[in-house]
């Protein structure tokens, strides 16, 4: 057995004169989880109170910590060589991966236009791609918004979360996808939120704590192979559920939160979707700053963020 590394996704298969099924497989990896930078197993994201409890317990994220590590990101040399500076690694890896990956893909006439791009992007994360949007944003064309999108999607920098929609059921839900980049060290950098107490106090906080958390519970299933189907919900009426995830015909709806206090009146939008699925509908949770688990309402809880 073989296996072969590689952070260029583009030409995996270049070059290949034969069909490999069967014989090659090709896993994709994120940066690295929380737990794997503790050398902590890593299951699947479950949400049980019990599970949930140990979890936490061998894991534990301070509010103050959840923002510095952020800001830092997962990419696996930033904890190889704890003495880099990760302005100075970002700034690297934006420049790479511009100058070598992505001008072998698409005619780049004009890079910083390219790199502002991203750095839009950035900002939204955790938000509903609008390509409209960005194109009055950079002055660049809907189909040039695509194209570019397309290549960060390939190139494992972002990737997007498709809404839940059932149509015979839901007539009322929005269409678009919501956007998270792979990394929030990359993104913050891009954001030019490097520094946690910056973060803590931008109007982008809640979005960088969403990416992170839907990040980190995405990765506890890739890192295990486990293959699960991830969406969130959002109306018309503007009632939204952070993450809803699909596993063996049962949802189980996630929001993603900094604060710690919450209760019913926080999980509207759960009852909503619950009387408008066919499928049957399992443990929920509110993900947040609590140091405690505790229950808000029949087979719902409020889970540490070290319990993911």
């Amino acid at each position: 057995m073989f296996i072969l590394t590689g952070s260029e996704a583009y030409n995996l298969m270049e070059g290949v004169g034969q069909s490999m099924a069967g014989r090659v497989a090709i896993i994709e990896m994120f940066p690295f989880s929380l737990r794997e930078t503790k050398s902590l197993r890593e299951l699947p994201f479950v949400i049980d109170p019990q599970e949930n409890k140990k979890r936490n317990e061998e894991n534990k994220v301070a509010v103050d910590e959840l923002y510095s590590m952020i800001v830092k990101g997962f990419f696996p040399e930033l904890f190889d060589n704890p003495e880099l500076d990760g302005d100075v690694f970002y700034s690297d890896y934006v420049k790479t991966y511009i100058e070598r990956d992505v001008s072998k893909l698409i005619n780049l006439n004009d890079k910083l236009k390219f790199q502002q791009f991203m750095e839009v992007l950035a900002s939204l994360t955790g938000e509903e791609f609008v390509a409209n949007n960005l194109s009055k944003a950079i002055g660049i064309s809907v189909d040039t918004v695509k194209s570019w999108i397309s290549v960060l999607a390939a190139g494992n920098i972002i990737y997007f979360l498709e809404p839940y929609n059932e149509n015979s059921t839901l007539k009322r839900v929005v269409k678009r996808p919501k956007l998270y980049f792979c990394d929030t060290g990359l993104a913050a950098y891009l954001a030019r939120l490097n520094n946690a107490d910056v973060l803590r106090n931008s109007i982008f906080a809640g979005r960088f704590v969403e990416t992170y958390i839907v990040n980190e519970i995405i990765k506890s299933y890739k890192n295990n192979n486990k293959k699960t189907n991830f969406y969130y919900y959002r109306d018309v009426d503007q009632r939204e559920i952070d993450l809803v995830i699909l596993e063996a015909g049962v949802l189980h709806f996630v929001e993603c939160k900094s604060g710690i206090s919450y209760s019913k009146s926080d999980i509207k939008a759960f009852d909503i979707l619950k009387k408008n699925t066919k499928y049957q509908v399992g443990a929920s949770a509110i993900i947040c700053g609590t140091n405690d688990i505790y229950s808000i309402d029949k087979d719902v809880y409020c889970l540490p963020l070290g319990s993911i």
